[in-house]
């Protein structure tokens, strides 16, 4: 039968699925990187709304991330995001810099600033340039629809069901050809019995660290939310933003950071 021949591929997809789902879980909280970010998105926040009733915040929303590319400089062109990114490029370029020191510091002796300056750059963005490899199975798991996950073991745990209520169907005919069926089925409904208990185990472990890392970045979830993996999706539109400045800045001279104070509107 046609549950039968599909069941275990459709098990390793699930719990594939779920394994991809518990690594996305911990990518963000367990990246340095990512976290220096959100640091520098809210410190910055803060120096530009000090003496407002916002210059003092502790935290912010993740979907804060995606507006930061429409808050633009007087230039018309520069957007606090250009400018986040430039800080974290230099700061990341020094650290770089500064772990490797003792092995280049005869070479590094005669450069001028300027020339450091640049150094800095090159491998602050080589660094941030990498997040969205870092942040790999977050950008995976935003495309998946945890709806039909869920469905799916649903059907499973259904279908395993009636191959119960068959068996004992066919037990009642007592011929031979229903014995052999019997014995087969039953084979089959130990070994699915026991899978399906390990994939509602995971299952329920994922949909437990779905919320707490929800509530860790986004604050009390809340019961309108429509996709439960919406903090996903936040965060691959913001790689995506990401990506897209590195590879400005990377075709760009070196820029001179803007005062996040003034010029932004």
């Amino acid at each position: 039968m046609l549950y039968r021949e599909t069941f275990e591929d459709e098990v390793v997809h699930l719990r594939n699925s779920f394994s991809m789902l518990e690594e996305a879980c911990k990518e963000p909280r367990s990246s340095r990187l990512f976290l220096k970010l959100l640091e520098a998105v809210l410190k910055t926040g803060n120096r530009m709304n000090v003496g407002t009733i916002r210059g003092g915040a502790q935290a912010f929303k993740l979907d804060a991330l995606l507006k930061l590319a429409d808050v633009k400089g007087t230039d018309g062109k520069t957007t606090l995001l250009h400018f986040v990114v430039q800080e974290i490029i230099r700061s990341e370029g020094i650290r770089v810099a500064d772990s490797i020191m003792g092995r280049i510091n005869q070479k590094n002796k005669n450069r001028t600033p300027e020339e450091k300056e640049e150094d800095y750059r090159r491998m602050g963005l080589d660094l941030v340039s990498g997040l969205s490899t870092e942040l790999y199975n977050v950008k995976k798991t935003a495309a998946i629809d945890l709806d039909v996950l869920v469905s799916s073991v649903s059907n499973l745990s259904e279908g395993m069901a009636k191959i119960r209520g068959l068996i004992i169907t066919e037990k009642l005919c007592m011929d031979e050809k229903s014995m052999k069926f019997v014995t087969a089925m039953n084979c089959f409904v130990s070994y699915g019995e026991k899978k399906l208990k390990e994939l509602q185990g995971d299952e329920a472990k994922v949909m437990s660290h779905v919320k707490e890392i929800t509530e860790y970045f986004h604050g009390d979830v809340s019961k309108e939310e429509v996709n439960p993996l919406r903090i996903f999706v936040i965060v691959r539109d913001f790689l995506g933003m990401l990506d897209h400045v590195c590879k400005e800045l990377r075709s760009s001279k070196t820029p001179r950071s803007p005062n996040p104070l003034a010029p932004f509107r």
